[in-house]
C-alpha cells in the first residue's frame, strides 16, 4: 500500500462579514450571549451570487499555487459539500472546469460537517491502491442558502467558505497519514437536518436542529473517535501536537482537549472568526494554522468532526 501526505493547504472567505451585532437587529439575541453559547464573534456570508463552487475554485487555486503545481498534476478532485450549487452534475466537475482540468475524474462527497473527513479518507484511500498519485480535496459550503434567518438558534451558528488540500504520494517515512476512521448512524437523523430535499419537497429546506442533544452527542462521538485513532496507532493524547477539530462550538471543541488533558495552545480553533462553515470548517482551520506557522515537519496532527446524519469520524497523520 502506497501513503499519501498534504503538500498544500488553501482557503477562501466571501468579503462580507456578518458579526454578532448585526444579528441582534434580525434576531432576539445578543453578542454576549452568542460568545457565550458557542464563542462565535462573527462569521462570512457569501454574496447573492457567488455560488459554492466559486468559493471552492479560489480555495483549490490557492492550494495549487502554494504547492507549486498546475491543474495538470492533479489526478481526481473531491468535494465535500452539503451545498452544492446544483443537484447534478456534481460541484466537483465545475470546479474541474474552471481549472482547466480535462483529465481525470471529481465527484462529490455529502456528509455535512464530517464531508472534509470523508472525502480526504477517500483520496487517502486513492492513493493508497495506486489509482491517484495526487488529488485536490476541496471542503466548501454555502450554509447562509440554507439557514432560516428568523430562527435564532441557527441562525447564529454557521457561516460560509471554502479550505482545500493537496494529496499526494510519498515516501517519506516520517510523513502521512497514520489512521483514518469513518462512522455513521441514521437513527439521530431528525436531531440535525434540514426541512426540504430534492425527492420529498422539491427544494433546499432550511437546518434543523435539536441543539442540547445534537451537543451531547458530539461530545460522546468526538471522544470515541479520538481515543479509537490513538488506540490504532499506538499512541498516546500528550503525542499529539495538534488538534484540528470541526468548528462547531467552542465548548465541545474545548471538552475533546480536557479528555485529552492537552493545553488549548495545541488546538486550533477559528470559529470565532468564520462559525460553523460545514464541511469548510476543518481545511479552513488547518490553513490558518500552516498560514501561522504552528504546523512543522514531522508534527502529529489530529483531525476530527462530527455532522448531521450523524456522522463522525477522525484521520491522524504526520506533517
Amino acid at each position: 500500500m502506497k501513503k499519501a501526505s498534504i503538500r498544500s493547504t488553501g482557503a477562501y472567505l466571501p468579503d462580507r462579514i456578518m458579526s454578532n451585532a448585526d444579528l441582534e437587529k434580525m434576531v432576539d439575541t445578543s453578542d454576549a450571549k452568542i460568545q457565550q453559547l458557542t464563542g462565535i464573534k462573527q462569521r462570512h456570508i457569501a454574496g447573492e451570487k457567488e455560488l459554492t463552487s466559486d468559493m471552492a475554485i479560489a480555495a483549490a487555486r490557492m492550494a495549487l499555487e502554494n504547492a507549486g503545481l498546475t491543474p495538470a498534476g492533479i489526478d481526481a478532485i473531491i468535494l465535500a459539500t452539503t451545498t452544492p450549487d446544483d443537484t447534478f452534475p456534481a460541484t466537483a466537475v465545475k470546479v474541474q472546469a474552471a481549472l482547466g482540468m480535462e483529465h481525470g475524474f471529481a465527484f462529490d462527497v455529502q456528509a455535512v460537517c464530517s464531508g472534509f473527513i470523508y472525502a480526504l479518507s477517500m483520496a487517502n484511500n486513492l492513493i493508497a491502491t495506486g489509482m491517484a498519485k495526487r488529488v485536490l480535496v476541496i471542503g466548501a459550503e454555502k450554509m447562509s442558502s440554507i439557514i432560516d434567518w428568523t430562527d435564532r438558534n441557527t441562525c447564529i451558528l454557521f457561516g460560509d467558505g471554502a479550505g482545500a488540500v493537496i494529496l499526494e504520494e510519498t515516501d517519506d517515512p516520517k510523513s502521512g497519514f497514520l489512521t483514518t476512521h469513518l462512522h455513521s448512524d441514521g437513527r439521530f437523523r431528525e436531531q440535525l437536518y434540514t426541512s426540504g430535499g430534492v425527492g420529498s419537497t422539491k427544494t433546499a429546506g432550511t437546518i434543523q436542529m435539536q441543539g442540547r442533544e445534537v451537543f451531547k452527542h458530539a461530545v460522546e462521538a468526538l471522544a470515541s473517535v479520538v481515543d479509537e485513532a490513538l488506540a490504532a496507532a499506538r499512541l498516546q493524547p500528550e503525542d499529539i501536537d495538534l488538534l484540528v477539530p470541526h468548528q462547531a462550538n467552542v465548548r465541545i471543541i474545548e471538552s475533546t482537549a480536557k479528555k485529552l488533558n492537552m493545553p488549548m495552545e495545541k488546538v486550533v480553533v477559528t470559529l470565532d472568526k468564520h462559525g460553523n462553515t460545514s464541511a469548510a470548517s476543518i481545511p479552513l482551520a488547518l490553513h490558518s494554522a500552516v498560514s501561522a506557522g504552528r504546523v512543522k515537519r514531522g508534527d502529529l496532527l489530529l483531525l476530527e468532526a462530527m455532522g448531521g446524519g450523524f456522522t463522525w469520524g477522525s484521520i491522524l497523520l504526520r506533517w
